[in-house]
């Protein structure tokens, strides 16, 4: 836990806003931000009673959160009440690819079409973000500006179903992804470029090439 620990005490002053939301939801976002960033290991042992005093937040609501978040295949809850952070075999993180590959070049497509001026604008930022942690070898700020640009894409797709389903099949293996490939910064130059792409394609109201540059980019997920 004490990454965990570590990653939390650092993050407490960079949030905001939580006043307008509940113990359950402020604790929902905190761990699952800690899940994509903290550099966890897969089976690590979450500490309900630890969380509580790290968040500042009473057991129930982090009990819920961590129920929340095991739906969403994050964390795992094992007999005897133990919860731990979520472990994939590679055959899982394949499926989980092979899925995207059907689901989300449609996504690209719809968002081309119909994003508005403000989903753009936020994606052309979140690039341009991606490219600024790059050069500065900033790893964790990527995983970040890469989490934005994935839930805009999610945001602005006019099929809401198909958004949540790609997010929920992201958020079962993405933490995993990012501990595999979190210092390759030659994997990352290339993910940014493809991101890139599909940008550009979406900015340009280019259906057809948004459609490819994703299942480009999810090709090369599985190299």
């Amino acid at each position: 836990m004490q990454k965990l620990e570590n990653y939390l005490t650092q993050q407490a002053s960079n949030l905001s806003d939580e006043v307008s939301h509940t113990l359950r939801e402020v604790a929902y976002a905190r761990i699952k931000d800690a899940l994509y960033h903290a550099g966890l290991t897969p089976g690590e042992l979450l500490s309900e009673v630890k969380l509580s005093k790290l968040l500042g937040i009473s057991r129930t609501p982090v009990r819920e959160a961590l129920q929340q978040l095991a739906q969403e295949g994050l964390v795992q809850v094992i007999p005897g009440r133990a919860v731990t952070v979520a472990s994939r075999s590679v055959k899982d993180v394949l499926d989980v690819i092979h899925l995207r590959s059907l689901l989300e070049p449609e996504l690209a497509r719809l968002v081309a079409e119909s994003a508005l001026p403000e989903h753009v604008d936020l994606l052309e930022k979140t690039i341009l973000q991606m490219e600024a942690a790059l050069a500065e070898a900033d790893y964790s700020a990527w995983s970040k500006a890469d989490a934005v640009f994935h839930e805009t894409m999610h945001t602005a797709c006019p099929n809401p179903l198909l958004g949540e389903t790609i997010v929920l099949l992201r958020n079962r293996v993405h933490h995993l992804a990012n501990t595999d490939s979190r210092t390759n910064h030659a994997r990352l130059a290339a993910c940014t470029a493809e991101h890139r792409r599909v940008v550009a394609a979406v900015s340009k109201r280019d259906a057809a090439e948004a459609e490819s540059a994703m299942r480009e980019h999810l090709v090369q997920l599985r190299i």
